[in-house]
Formats: C-alpha cells, sequence, structure tokens
C-alpha cells in the first residue's frame, strides 16, 4: 500500500523540470539506451533485462508500467502488450555510476519470451550448463501464433 501511493505520487506529480533532472543525470549510451533490469519488487526474482531510452523511461513513468526501447522493433515495447504478461512499476532505481536502471515491478505471468518466469534460466553449476527453469506457458499461447 505504501509502495503504490508513493510510486502513485511519484509518477502523478513528477514535473517536466524534474524527470529532465533524473534523465539528464543518467548515462545514456551512444544509441541513447541504457540498460534496465525488471526484478520482482516483493521476492528480488530477476526477471529481464531490456533497454530503455528517455521516451521509455517518460512512458514508465507516467503509465505506472514497464515500458523499454526495442531495438528489433526500432520502437516503444510496452511489456505485456502482446503477450499480456505486464510489469506494473513499484519504484525506479538506477545504480551509482548512474548507467543502468533497477525497475522494481510487480510482475504477471511470465516474463520471458520463451514462457518462463525469468528469462535468466540459464545456468553454470559444478562445471555443467543447466536449464534451471521450466516452460509454464507455450511461447505460441502468448504470442497467439
Amino acid at each position: 500500500m505504501v509502495v503504490n501511493k508513493l510510486m502513485e505520487f511519484f509518477v502523478n506529480e513528477l514535473s517536466d523540470q524534474q524527470f529532465d533532472a533524473l534523465a539528464g543525470g543518467l548515462t545514456f549510451d551512444q544509441n541513447g539506451l541504457i540498460p534496465a533490469i525488471a526484478q520482482q519488487y516483493d521476492t528480488g526474482e530477476v526477471l529481464m533485462m531490456a533497454w530503455m531510452n528517455r521516451d521509455a523511461l517518460a512512458a514508465t513513468l507516467q503509465e505506472g508500467r514497464a515500458v523499454f526501447w526495442s531495438r528489433s522493433r526500432d520502437a516503444l515495447w510496452r511489456k505485456g502488450e502482446t503477450s499480456g504478461q505486464t510489469q506494473e512499476l513499484k519504484e525506479l532505481r538506477w545504480d551509482c555510476d548512474n548507467d543502468t536502471i533497477l525497475l522494481m515491478v510487480n510482475q504477471t505471468g511470465v516474463a520471458c519470451h520463451t514462457g518462463r518466469r525469468s528469462c535468466f534460466f540459464n545456468a553454470l553449476r559444478g562445471g555443467q550448463i543447466e536449464t534451471i527453469s521450466e516452460i509454464e506457458i507455450s511461447p505460441d499461447k502468448l504470442y497467439g501464433k
């Protein structure tokens, strides 16, 4: 409840000047992008990594949901727009070097396009590569193929 109220205030009350100060303090790469990691807010589970540009950051804050920059589509990508597997923004953080964003989100369904909860389903354990997460939903079902 407190987190939702804080985010609601942050999204609704962030002035253009405050947004410019926030975005201006971040280090975007030569393509205008910054890595953004999505993490489940209540469990700490790392869900995925994607890219954001300034417009994606603004849309994320305005809409209260994860919006990324799709390099393959060359367009904004609202997480879940085709699959329904959305990420509600709970908190926005950034690292000490100002070059990586951390989105604390509430993930609806799976985060990975492979149908797994997390995109981080491969692990090196004891010198062996393992798949540590099973497919929860068929990608064909997610994307209506």
